[in-house]
């Protein structure tokens, strides 16, 4: 393509990337009065959050897809849209299976009894004491803050307590929230985290917490009435390569198409801002942040049978993995009417790394050997098998968030966690006070970055009238 077969687009915002955050963004925007154009490299919207109707008549949420009660905007949007939900199906007995190869049936939240379980409670206790010392919005400021972000949770944990079983349960619990390994994520994350999200049993329980509720017409349906709202606004397959500030604006740059606008708000994830280049560089803090901000390894693998079967069999399909297999947790991801049985298996970390490197036949023969440990040996049967393995997945390259390393917060929070880049704005779920990391801190996170841009918009209005 030549120079002069790239369009030129003037508008007073860009957004950058049609997610939950970019979507809010210039929704928000919009209904202030204020012309915006939103670029997505992707052919869909909703970013992380992708639905899909799958061969086998069921439609799968390949990426986020849960909500919780205390999750208040995401319920405001979905109510203003009418989007329904449904409970996430717990009925029936849930399984363990352990290090050793035995496996225990529970109900509730976990075993009673079992070799970990009373050291994990107690260390698990710790990280909500210490969590509720975080300051959300000034996370520097938290008491022992660069100490607790020199250490890994690895680290934390092992001082805590030497006992392996324990250390096996904190270890798929972190891979669970953030598809890392204790090792890889920074304590003082771990704890920022858990205060945004309201404690440690919040994150990790179903109902009235994290996981209570599903979509019925999957979790983008939000996504997508925000994106009809916006007709004509939204740019899709235009994957934002450089953005160039000027003295009087900012210069966005796909394949195709230059945006000129007053400012831009880049809402995608770190791994994705990598990708592109910046005209004068990003500032040192921001750069480093995202050098120190790694995004979660994690495949979602769903399998299709005829009926939820388990469920007559007073199983809940519900399943944790402590030994070998791939497969760390597994849920009933059934629709609501039931007119499809479907499980969902999720594979992490390091896990996902051994895993992903195998063929699509040993891949598939791991993940139903697991399901079929959970519910019986007709689990090996299913009518559709689908597998997404978010690290080779588009702009994304991995999920369900980014994490922070060892020192991240300490060397670069305060100048590159959501400090303006000049006219660059920057939202996106980790950019959050608020359930970070989740839909809800997507969506909050593009209210913040509006109302940034709305304050310097009318800023600069009154300095011209001024001057």
């Amino acid at each position: 393509m030549t120079t002069q077969e790239i369009s030129a687009v003037d508008t007073e915002v860009v957004v950058v990337g049609a997610g939950y955050a970019g979507l809010t963004t210039a929704w928000r925007l919009a209904d202030a009065g204020i012309d915006v154009v939103v670029l997505e490299a992707a052919d869909r919207v909703g970013g992380r959050v992708f639905s899909q109707m799958s061969p086998s008549g069921v439609r799968i949420d390949h990426g986020g897809q849960w909500i919780g009660p205390s999750q208040r905007r995401f319920h405001a949007l979905a109510a203003r849209f009418g989007c329904s939900t449904f409970p996430t199906w717990e009925t029936g007995l849930h399984i363990e299976i352990r290090d050793d190869g035995t496996s225990v049936d529970y109900a509730g939240a976990a075993p009673d009894t079992g070799p970990g379980i009373a050291e994990y409670a107690r260390v698990t206790a710790m990280l909500d004491d210490l969590a509720g010392t975080v300051d959300l919005d000034r996370p520097w400021a938290t008491p022992q803050f660069a100490e607790f972000d020199a250490r890994s949770a690895e680290d934390f944990f092992r001082e805590q307590t030497d006992d392996a079983d324990a250390l096996r349960r904190l270890a798929l619990a972190v891979q669970g929230v953030w598809c890392a390994e204790p090792r890889e994520i920074s304590f003082f994350h771990v704890l920022f985290y858990l205060a945004s999200g309201g404690g440690y049993e919040q994150l990790m329980e179903t109902r009235g917490c994290a996981q209570d509720a599903r979509f019925s017409d999957g979790a983008d349906a939000v996504a997508r009435a925000l994106a009809k709202s916006l007709r004509g606004k939204i740019r899709l397959e235009e994957p934002v390569l450089s953005i160039r500030q000027t003295a009087h604006g900012v210069e966005a740059f796909t394949g195709r198409t230059v945006v000129r606008a007053g400012r831009a708000v880049v809402t995608v994830p770190p791994a994705a801002v990598e990708r592109m280049t910046f005209d004068p560089a990003l500032p040192p803090g921001r750069r480093g942040w995202i050098r120190h901000s790694p995004m979660g390894r994690v495949a979602k693998v769903h399998a299709v049978y005829d009926e939820p079967f388990w469920r007559a069999a007073g199983r809940s399909g519900i399943a944790t993995f402590y030994g070998e297999n791939p497969v760390g947790v597994v849920f009933d991801n059934s629709p609501e009417d039931a007119s499809r049985g479907v499980l969902v298996a999720f594979v992490y970390g390091d896990r996902l790394d051994r895993w992903a490197a195998s063929g699509d036949t040993e891949r598939r023969r791991d993940v139903l050997t697991a399901l079929s440990a959970v519910v019986g040996a007709r689990a090996g049967e299913p009518i559709g098998y689908v597998e997404k393995i978010w690290p080779r997945t588009g702009w994304t390259i991995g999920g369900y968030e980014c994490f922070v390393t060892p020192g991240g917060w300490t060397a670069y929070g305060r100048d590159g966690w959501r400090e303006p880049s000049g006219r660059v704005h920057w939202a996106g779920t980790e950019t959050a006070s608020v359930w970070n990391g989740y839909i809800d801190g997507a969506i909050s996170s593009g209210e913040r970055a509006a109302d940034e841009v709305i304050s310097a918009l009318n800023a600069a209005e009154s300095a011209r009238h001024s001057g």
